[in-house]
């Protein structure tokens, strides 16, 4: 996940900074010599650390901070608001045109930065909006472009216009925005080529595109993996060609985050959304206040809130309630296991959910060594080896049985044997703990976060697997 490096080494300073009762500037400068080369390490702008850095230094070594009453607190605060500002403050949101009009929006970007998938994620949100959008497949060289279209625009309920045969993306784009005023369609996404690298080619076919006809909004989508070079490629796209905004793309990968810190800064555009994994849902609105909490280890609480509502159905909150109701009288079953395991892979997964949380403090080691996916998908396998009378009625589980579900699951009996009798501790400790079982106002999952195995301090009730 992005900036796990870059929050860890911030919280290491922030500590240290907290451990001291009263701030001196010499403390602050060393403290800020630390943050310096953390946002260095994570491939931001050296140019916007160096103003980001004394802008923080000029704010926080004033009398007001150093004689405060929590001076390391109100730093943070300031850390805070300047990293919020550096990525733009306010939230950009996409414009359409009034009435029925139709909206063009011209999607560009480097071979390989998931442009294409990009296009189909952002008309699905779209289309969820209330709106008709179609997909105009104008990347008439790379192979397979049209194709993968097709297929994510299927996959999301969006139509996509091509023609077969044409080598002329300026007359597609003209034909399907035609094609659009017929069918009633008053979103167009122009997904262009792009090439592995900029190129006057590809710069003059998005220059013709946009004079043969109106393009209202133009957006790049950029690799965030790329760091620094996601930067220079908006900067050089902005002034070739002009774009409105900036989607930063493949953000759930090994990425430093730099991408996110200085494309506003040095480009002047918007981050207006981010990718945040392979399925076409994991596309998240861009919010620097929201991302900036992220990256200080605060959490995102009102991501995980919209993420869950619009994912989670009528049907899984009615589930939801019969399992919290379960919970808390001990009698949550196997069945009830798998529907939990199927919440949580609808909301990206438990270290998705993790990620957003405030105050778990655990570093990427710590997250990925809690949270083993492949631990998860063993437990998993173990309860679908079980009969539907074995999962609601766990007594029913004799050693033949066990040696039969170890076998259909591929486990060994010892691990099976581990797992039945921590889940059956499980069980217990929610009897005498009601209000676990109820969870927080808003969880989507009725206090599920136990199941998922991240317990830090052995109080894991599924982390039996032992590596």
């Amino acid at each position: 996940m992005a900036f796990e490096s870059l929050s860890e080494k911030l919280n290491n300073v922030f500590r240290n900074l907290s451990r001291k009762g009263k701030l001196t500037e010499d403390d602050v400068k060393a403290a800020l010599k630390e943050v310096k080369m953390a946002l260095l390490e994570a491939d931001v702008n050296f140019k916007v650390v160096k103003q980001f850095v004394s802008s923080i230094q000029e704010r926080a070594v004033g009398s007001e901070v150093m004689n405060g009453l929590n001076p390391a607190q109100q730093v943070i605060k300031i850390v805070n608001e300047e990293m919020i500002s550096l990525m733009g403050s306010e939230t950009t949101e996409l414009s359409f045109e009034p009435g029925q009009a139709i909206t063009v929006i011209m999607m560009c970007g480097l071979q390989g930065s998931g442009k294409t998938t990009t296009a189909s994620k952002l008309a699905g949100k779209v289309m969820k909006k209330g709106k008709r959008p179609l997909l105009a497949a104008l990347d008439v060289y790379r192979p397979g472009a049209i194709r993968q279209l097709e297929v994510n625009g299927e996959k999301v309920g969006v139509p996509v216009f091509s023609v077969e045969g044409s080598k002329d993306p300026v007359s597609i784009a003209q034909q399907a925005i035609e094609y659009a005023k017929k069918n009633n369609r008053n979103v167009v996404f122009l997904d262009t080529a792009g090439r592995l690298q900029i190129d006057e080619e590809m710069m003059e076919e998005l220059e013709n595109i946009k004079k043969a006809v109106t393009v209202h909004t133009t957006l790049l989508v950029v690799d965030a993996m790329t760091g620094q070079e996601a930067v220079n490629v908006a900067k050089t796209f902005d002034e070739k060609v002009g774009v409105d905004g900036v989607i930063l793309s493949k953000m759930d990968g090994d990425t430093r985050g730099g991408a996110a810190l200085s494309v506003k800064a040095v480009t002047g555009k918007p981050i207006l959304y981010v990718g945040m994994g392979e399925k076409l849902e994991d596309l998240e609105q861009f919010y620097p206040d929201r991302m900036a909490s992220r990256i200080l280890g605060m959490g995102d609480i009102l991501t995980l809130i919209e993420k869950a509502q619009e994912t989670v159905t009528k049907e899984d909150e009615a589930k939801s309630r019969d399992m919290a109701e379960k919970m808390k009288k001990g009698r949550f079953d196997f069945e009830d296991y798998l529907e939990s395991m199927r919440q949580m892979r609808k909301m990206g997964g438990l270290g998705s959910i993790l990620g957003m949380m405030p105050g778990m403090g655990i570093s990427k080691d710590e997250l990925e060594g809690a949270i083993d996916e492949k631990k998860l998908a063993r437990m998993e396998a173990i309860v679908l080896s079980m009969t539907p009378e074995e999962r609601a009625n766990p007594k029913l589980l004799t050693p033949q049985r066990k040696y039969r579900i170890a076998k259909g699951s591929g486990n060994d009996i010892a691990e099976v044997n581990r797992f039945i009798k921590q889940f059956k501790q499980m069980q217990d400790l929610m009897k005498k703990m009601p209000g676990m079982a109820r969870g927080r106002r808003g969880n989507p999952f009725g206090g599920l976060g136990g199941l998922g195995g991240f317990g830090r301090r052995g109080g894991n009730p599924f982390g039996g697997f032992r590596r």
